[in-house]
Order: structure tokens, then sequence, then C-alpha cells
């Protein structure tokens, strides 16, 4: 019998390692692979009882999601896991054109059968919300409807500009999307509801607005699993809700034992941080680092970033900037925008976003391998997804989760170069985080200590 309970597709790097540590820090020995791994990379964590795969889809286009999307999904269903989650941010956004999760449930039709897919997208540990299948998120202190978020219904490349998911659906498949909603899940023919559910749609998506929904929900993905023929288990599609909702089963069950304990790293001198991010909440901790805990702001020009014939020049003078400030001992951020209105919205395409995710890789691997910086962070899921791979890291494990900022932990990366060996690297979502994030996360121990 395959003791894998779960495999996964993260959309981007972000929100993959959102759903990593919501399984680590329930006790379910967990990792996160960055390309798909050779037999010996994977061999080397055959311990682990669920295992993802970091990718880019949430930026790409649906021919890419046709072509890389699909092998990704072949070989995830060769592990032979009893189910696999296609991992979306939990904000949703995503369109007919860019980053199609409408596109990705048809591919995954190809490769795992036709059998319904379930749909999972709140999660009240992030403060996301569905309710009669419209999706509700946080911002600040208060709660809007997706459609009217300040950050999402803004987001320069898949603005959320419906908040019926059923609906937003709609624009990018065929498939009708059945609905399980809230009222529902207290009934006692809740099962046969959903059976019926499953039965007639190819797909169902169920609200959760509280913990309670989440658990009921979370019985009814593991209830309703296929049978694994041919070592293919079942799919699913959503947020790391379907992490949570799977957890609180597994441990009703005695499949998990829950907890775990981890040690706080240290604090160190100094982090390199770089931002694609054009989300508020991310200029708003770029601001609180420089102003309160002696950060260094580094300016890009994305527009020269994204150009080749002016990327080195931009480059090398960024670097060297940086340099100049961590070799006085200050920490340093290098960032493309400062929130939504410093957006270039020519440098919206394909391959402007890959470009700047890759130099802002790059650039990150420079101060790495100049200073010897033991902590860094990548601010931006699109960002995140390209940066990661100028760094030779082929696998991610939770060093450090951050109880109260859920889905950006700190994270140990494993590579076969041992300049990357045991960096500690965060991934931080635009929309997550405290003013204070960075400054916390450099802090490391420390912070532990001030939040016990």
């Amino acid at each position: 019998m395959n003791d894998l309970l779960l495999s996964y597709y993260g959309d981007d790097l972000t929100g993959s390692t959102d759903a990593l540590e919501a399984l680590a820090c329930q006790g379910v020995p967990s990792v996160l692979f960055t390309a798909r791994p050779s037999a010996e990379q994977r061999a080397r964590f055959d311990h682990c009882r669920a295992l993802g795969l970091a990718g880019t889809s949430r930026s790409e286009s649906n021919d890419w999601m046709r072509r890389e999307l699909k092998r990704s999904f072949q070989w995830l269903a060769e592990q032979g896991a009893a189910l696999t989650h296609y991992k979306t941010c939990s904000t949703f956004d995503s369109s007919p054109e860019v980053g199609s999760i409408g596109c990705a449930m048809e591919v995954a039709r190809g490769v795992f059968g036709e059998t319904p897919i379930p749909l999972v997208v709140g999660v009240p540990q992030m403060r996301r919300y569905t309710v009669f299948g419209e999706l509700y998120a946080a911002y600040q202190d208060q709660i809007y409807r997706i459609d009217r978020h300040p950050v999402m219904s803004r987001h320069p490349v898949t603005p959320m500009h419906e908040a019926d998911l059923r609906r937003h659906l709609a624009a990018q498949t065929t498939l009708p999307v059945g609905l399980i909603d809230v009222p529902s899940l207290a009934l006692p023919d809740i099962d046969e509801r959903v059976d019926h559910a499953l039965a007639e749609h190819p797909a169902v998506l169920f609200d959760v607005l509280e913990p309670p929904h989440q658990q009921a929900v979370g019985h009814q993905l593991w209830r309703t699993r296929p049978q694994q023929q041919g070592g293919k288990g079942g799919f699913v599609v959503g947020s790391s809700g379907v992490e949570y909702a799977l957890l609180a089963e597994w441990q009703r069950l005695g499949l998990v034992e829950g907890g775990e304990d981890f040690t706080p790293p240290r604090s160190v001198e100094r982090i390199a941080v770089v931002s694609g991010s054009v989300s508020s909440t991310t200029a708003r901790q770029i601001h609180w680092a420089v102003e309160h805990a002696g950060f260094q702001r580094i300016e890009l020009d994305a527009r020269s970033l994204a150009i080749p014939a002016h990327r080195n020049e931009a480059m090398a003078t960024a670097i060297l900037k940086a340099l100049d400030a961590l070799s006085s001992g200050r920490s340093v951020i290098l960032h493309t925008a400062m929130g939504p209105d410093s957006h270039d919205d020519s440098l919206a395409t394909e391959s402007s976003r890959h470009s700047l995710g890759k130099a802002l890789g790059e650039m990150l691997k420079a101060l790495v391998d100049d200073q010897g910086l033991t902590r860094v962070c990548v601010a931006g899921g699109d960002t995140s997804s390209h940066a990661i791979t100028a760094l030779n890291i082929h696998a991610l494990t939770v060093k450090m989760p951050l109880p109260d900022t859920p889905g950006s932990p700190l994270c140990q990366a494993h590579s076969d170069d041992p300049r990357y060996q045991d960096l500690e690297i965060a991934f931080k979502g635009g929309q997550i985080g405290g003013d204070d994030y960075f400054e916390r996360l450099r802090r490391g121990r420390a912070l532990a200590d001030h939040e016990h």
C-alpha cells in the first residue's frame, strides 16, 4: 500500500510553500520539489507522506498548460498518492488567458480520468471564505468580496472582477460546476447530497466559512476519493483549504498524529529581499522595514530588467548598491514596484514577467554568493516561481512556520550545490503578512520568543 497521502502541484511558488507549511505543521512529513526531481533526488524524501511540485501555471498561457502542466500531472499521477491537488491561490485569481484554472481542470481530466473534481477555496486560517459560491478575503482588518478587494480587484495580470466562483470558472471552461453550500453541510443527508452533486457535475465547489465547515468538507473529500486504479488517485482543485480540510479528517481517522515542534532559527545580522510584488501590502512592508529596521531600499527599473539590451547594466548597478549596503551590515530590499499605482502595464506580458522574475533571482544569487548570506526572501507569487530557477535548489522543507502569518514559512533549501544547501529562504505572496514581516523574518529565534 502506498503511504503517500497527498501530492500537489502549486500554481506558483508562494502558494506551494503555503500548502507545504499546512502539512508540515500538522506532523505530515512533506517536501516541495522545485522541478520534477531526478530519481536520486526523489529517493532522498521517500519517507515523506506528502509531496509537492512548485510550478508557474498561475502566470502561464493555456498553450503552456496543455504542454507543460500535462507533463507535471503525469509525473504526480505516477507517484500514486491517494489524492492529487492542483493548488491555486486562495484568492483564486486567474483569467481565461493567463493562469486559467478551468484549463488546468481540463488538462487534469486527460491525465486522471473524467471523475468529478471537488473544488475547495475557502481557508479560514488565512481569512478567505466561500459562502453560496462567492469568495471573500481579508485586507487589513476588513473582509471584502473578492471583486471589491483593494488588492485582488486590481491585480495587474489577473484582476478578480467576479466573486461568484462558478461564474468566474464559466469564462475559463465549459465544465459545469455544482455547489455544496454552507447550509447543506449541516444536513443529516449531506453524504447523499454530495454523492448526487458529484454524479451530476464534472466539478463541485464546496463552501467553507468556518472550521466546522472545513472539517465537514475534509470528510467528504476523503470519503469520495476514487479507488486507485493503475496507481492514480483522485484529483482536487483549490487553495491550501484542501490541506487544512484533509488534515482534520486524517487526524480524526488516526492517519496522522498532528502537531510538530520546530526549533526556531537564530536571528541573523542581514537578509536580502527581492520583490516583484505590486501589492500595497508589500509596499507597506518595505516602508516599515526601511523606517523601523534600517533596511536599505533599492528601487529597480523594471522596464530595463525586462529589455535584454539593458538588463545586464541594470542588474549590475543594483547589485553594486546592494553589496555596498550588505557590507555595511544592513539588510536590503530590491524591488520593482511600490504598490499597484507604480506598476507599468506594458510589463504584464508573459515574456516580461518571466524576465523580471529571472533577473530578480539572478541578483539574489549574486548577493548570496558574494556575501555568504544564510537567509533570504522573495516577495511576489509570480516573481518567486521564476526567480528560484536562478538558484540551484531542487527541494524545500519547512524550517520554521510563522504562526501569525500563515502561508509564508521560512524554508530550508536542498541543493546539490553546497552554496545553497541549507539556505533559509521565504517566499511571500504579495498580500501576505503584517507590516513588520521582513524584520520578523530576519529576527528568527527572537520572533519565536516574541510570539510565545
